[in-house]
């Protein structure tokens, strides 16, 4: 799914790239990463299997809780799923069994043709996804 063609398209559509990016995968330990490599720098998006809920909680928890100012995504914004953000650039979910990472720390700031943060960049790609991961 992170790798898929309508995450893709979706990254194409909000960076205004003039083609769909071409990311590369690895599978390791139960850990899926896809890498984009995009001209302002790397989004890396991430999904780990977990034994139950708890421990996708725990591992996403874990994905942003030592960088600076990471908090937990209150209100509507976390779309009734533990979810947490850092100003950096990273967001995290966890969804049944797993935890989406969207990292974009890699990136030059502010991303794209409208001027977004980092921050907002990787929520934005993180709600895209768990929109396809519900249908």
């Amino acid at each position: 799914m992170v790798c898929g063609q309508e995450i893709r398209a979706k990254i194409a559509q909000i960076l205004a790239l003039p083609a769909d990016p071409s990311p590369s995968s690895t599978w390791a330990g139960g850990r899926y990463t896809c890498t984009y490599r995009l001209p302002s720098g790397a989004l890396v998006l991430a999904v780990q299997e977990s034994p139950d809920p708890a421990a996708a909680r725990a591992t996403a928890h874990s994905a942003v809780a030592a960088l600076p100012s990471a908090a937990p995504i209150e209100g509507l914004a976390n779309l009734g799923l533990p979810g947490y953000q850092s100003p950096a650039g990273t967001v995290a979910f966890a969804k049944d069994s797993f935890a989406l990472t969207v990292d974009a720390t890699g990136l030059k700031e502010p991303v794209g043709p409208h001027g977004v943060s980092r921050s907002s960049l990787a929520y934005q790609i993180a709600t895209d996804v768990l929109a396809c991961w519900s249908e």
